[in-house]
C-alpha cells in the first residue's frame, strides 16, 4: 500500500522534476490510499495558485485511491505520532493513516525524511 504525501501529488501534478518519481505509486489506485487531510491541502494550493478548472481534474485524479476519513482512532494515534516525532498536525495525520494501512509514504517533504516505511525523495529544482 502507499499513501502519497501533498508535496508528491502538487509534484505531480505540476509537472515537476519527480514528477515521474510520484506517477508510479499514484497510478496503482487499487494500492493507493488517499488521508482526508491530503485533499484539503491539495485543494487549498491549487485554488490559492490557481482555479476550480485545474481543482476539480486533480480532485478526480486523487478519488481514484481509497480515501481514509480521519477518525478519533487516527487523531488520537497522530496526537502522539506529532509529539514523538515533532511532525506538524498534517503530517502526523498522514504519518498515523499510512501505518494503520502498512503503507509507504511517498513524499518530497523533509519532516518525513527519516521516519520508517517512508520513501523521500529529495526535491529538485
Amino acid at each position: 500500500m502507499n499513501v502519497v504525501d501533498t508535496s508528491g501529488w502538487l509534484e505531480f501534478f505540476a509537472g515537476g522534476n519527480n514528477a515521474r518519481k510520484f506517477s508510479t505509486p499514484i497510478k496503482q489506485f487499487d494500492q493507493l490510499i488517499v488521508p482526508t487531510i491530503c485533499i484539503y491541502e491539495i485543494s487549498k494550493v491549487i485554488l490559492r495558485e490557481s482555479d476550480e478548472n485545474h481543482l476539480l481534474p486533480a480532485l478526480a485524479a486523487i478519488q481514484k485511491g481509497k480515501i481514509v476519513e480521519l477518525t478519533s482512532s487516527i487523531s488520537t494515534t497522530a496526537a502522539r505520532i506529532s509529539l514523538k516525532y515533532k511532525l506538524p498536525m498534517a503530517d502526523s495525520i498522514i504519518y498515523t493513516t499510512a501505518n494503520q494501512f502498512d503503507a509507504t509514504i511517498w513524499t518530497q517533504d523533509v519532516d518525513f525524511k527519516d521516519l520508517p516505511n517512508v520513501n523521500y525523495i529529495a526535491k529538485q529544482h
